[in-house]
Parts: structure tokens; C-alpha cells; sequence
């Protein structure tokens, strides 16, 4: 049995409610804004400096004493994660305020405190590679990671102008806006560690809501050539409802696997998921209001006087109106 069956046989009037979202979306995307230019973000290593360690422990570590141990030594935020083998460890420390010698003294504090935990056992601690990465670097990694946002957003944007009409591509840039914004804002907000991995999420989320956005354009456009005399009120709220069952399976499926690498995935990928739960909420929240809605305040060229083929398909349908279920009367 299909999930949220019940969802095909929505009449909702969605556009309705057009103006409490745009209120709700000024609000969360000038608070963002706000958040972002006074606050700032919490960069992590990748983008403001610091150490990076590679070790290997005679056996499977426990990582929530090591990471509660280190974190004890003053020296910052330290993320700990696991890569390769469990044995396998990386090891990140925010740069040290006093130059390279403030950087090689973290780094012994570190040592000490991970042997103290092995100086019983027989085999020593492996330590692979320590290396400190300069905030040259993390401007650098800033400003790729900026190029590569600012691209991805172009070319999402460049497809729904070429797969539809101006008005549609305008809709999608105030949807991308404000997922994107909003989602960098709750990182502000919340203080989270904002890294290379923390901005794959963003472009993540930036693509999931495209991609649920033209489902939902796509099924406007449909509407519009099928019920050509239908006002484009009721064609918006008509496709939204049509489509609704597809976006709360699609979107209750994805959080069902964020939920589990939330709770499973421990404290390495927990702000990559944060902003993931959080981006599929709004995602699918803009796609429904603030994308079809905003189509109501573009005009519109009738499908005949654009001279569209596709339109004028089945033209024995075009006195057609739909019934509040979006049949055909």
C-alpha cells in the first residue's frame, strides 16, 4: 500500500495561504540575511585553518571518551571521525591563536592525552600524519567553494529556463534563494560547523527542492494546455493537489533515511544532516507555496498566440473545465 494515498484526492486551496508564506518567507530570508552579515558562520577547518591529524589505535577506540578527553584540553572544537578501518582516526583541531609553535604544542597535547589512554597496552599508537592547513588555504577553499555554489545555482537555474517559460525561471530563482539562504541561516544561527561537507549539503538541498519544483511546474504547464479557459488560481491549486501525494512520499522517504544517519551516524555528519532534515522541510514548504504561488503575479501568454505545438494537442479538450477533483467535467 502506497504511502499518503489519501493525498490524491486533495482538495486543497493552497493558494489561499499565499500571503501568510510570503510573510514567512521575508521573515526567514531577511533574518538570514541579518544573521549571516552580523553573526557571521562558525567556519570549520576547511575554510579558517588548523590541524589535521591521521592515527591508528592498537584496537577499536572509544570515541566518545577520546573526543570528550580532547575536548577537555582547551584547544577548540575537535571532530573526531573514523575513516578506513575503525582503528583508522582523523583528527581535526582549530587553528591555534600564537604561530606554528602554539600549533606543535596542541598537537603534543594531543599526543600525550591519546597515549595516556593506550599505556597499558602493547602495540603504541600509530601517528600517520600531522599537518596544519593556513588560513591561505582556507580562503582559497572559501573562494572554490563559493565558484562551485554560485555555478551550481546557474546551471539549475539555466535548465528551468530552458525546460520552460520566463516566468517559471524567476519563480525558481526566488524558490532557490530562499532554500539556500535560509538553510546557511540556521547555520548562523544554531553556531554549527560550517565546512566543504556542510556546503555539499546546501547544493544538496538546492537540488532536491529544483528537482520537486519542477514536478510541480511541469504539472501547471500540463493544466494550463489541457483547461485553457480555467483561471491560473485555480490551475496552480489544481496541480499542487495533483501532485502532493508524490512530494510527501518523496519527501517522507528521504527523512526517514535522515532520521537514521542522525541517530546512527554519530556527531562527525550530524550538521550535515541537520541542514539536509532541515533544507527537505523547507524544500518541499517553498515548492508547494512560495514557487506556485509567485506564478500568479506573472502574465501569462495564451497557449495559441505562443504558437506552442504541444499546446494545441488534443484541441477537442480545450473548452474542457476541470471539476474540484481535476477531472473533466
Amino acid at each position: 500500500m502506497r504511502l499518503f494515498q489519501f493525498a490524491d484526492h486533495l482538495n486543497i486551496d493552497f493558494v489561499k495561504g499565499r500571503y501568510l508564506a510570503f510573510v514567512i518567507t521575508g521573515i526567514m530570508v531577511l533574518g538570514s540575511i541579518g544573521l549571516i552579515a552580523t553573526k557571521g558562520l562558525n567556519f570549520g577547518i576547511d575554510f579558517s585553518g588548523g590541524i589535521m591529524m591521521e592515527i591508528q589505535t592498537p584496537d577499536a577506540p572509544d570515541l566518545a571518551k577520546m573526543r570528550s578527553d580532547l575536548n577537555g584540553l582547551g584547544l577548540g572544537n575537535i571532530s573526531i571521525q573514523e575513516f578506513g578501518t575503525e582503528k583508522d582516526i582523523m583528527i581535526r583541531v582549530p587553528e591555534q591563536k600564537g604561530g606554528e609553535d602554539a600549533q606543535k604544542e596542541a598537537i603534543q597535547k594531543i599526543k600525550e592525552t591519546i597515549d595516556a589512554s593506550y599505556v597499558s597496552s602493547e602495540a603504541k599508537v600509530e601517528y600517520r600524519r600531522s599537518e596544519y592547513v593556513g588560513p591561505q588555504v582556507g580562503d582559497e577553499l572559501k573562494q572554490s567553494g563559493l565558484i562551485a555554489f554560485l555555478l551550481t545555482i546557474a546551471a539549475i537555474l539555466g535548465y528551468i529556463w530552458y525546460r520552460f517559460e520566463w516566468q517559471f525561471g524567476v519563480a525558481a530563482i526566488i524558490t532557490l534563494v530562499h532554500d539556500t539562504v535560509t538553510v546557511v541561516g540556521l547555520f548562523s544561527l544554531l553556531w554549527m560547523n560550517f565546512d566543504l561537507g556542510t556546503l555539499a549539503a546546501v547544493l544538496l538541498v538546492a537540488g532536491y527542492s529544483t528537482n520537486d519544483t519542477v514536478i510541480v511546474f511541469d504539472r501547471i504547464r500540463e493544466n494550463r494546455r489541457k483547461f485553457k479557459k480555467t483561471p491560473m488560481y485555480d490551475i496552480i491549486n489544481m496541480s499542487v493537489n495533483q501532485t502532493m501525494a508524490r512530494t510527501l512520499n518523496t519527501s517522507f522517504t528521504t527523512l526517514l533515511s535522515l532520521i537514521a544517519l542522525w541517530v546512527f551516524g554519530g556527531e562527525v555528519i550530524r550538521d550535515f544532516v541537520n541542514a539536509m532534515i532541515f533544507g527537505i522541510v523547507i524544500g518541499t514548504y517553498s515548492s508547494v507555496y512560495v514557487a506556485s504561488s509567485s506564478l500568479l503575479y506573472f502574465k501569462f501568454e495564451d497557449s495559441a498566440k505562443r504558437g506552442d505545438a504541444e499546446a494545441v494537442e488534443g484541441e477537442e479538450n480545450e473548452d474542457d473545465v476541470p471539476d474540484e477533483d481535476g477531472a473533466k467535467a
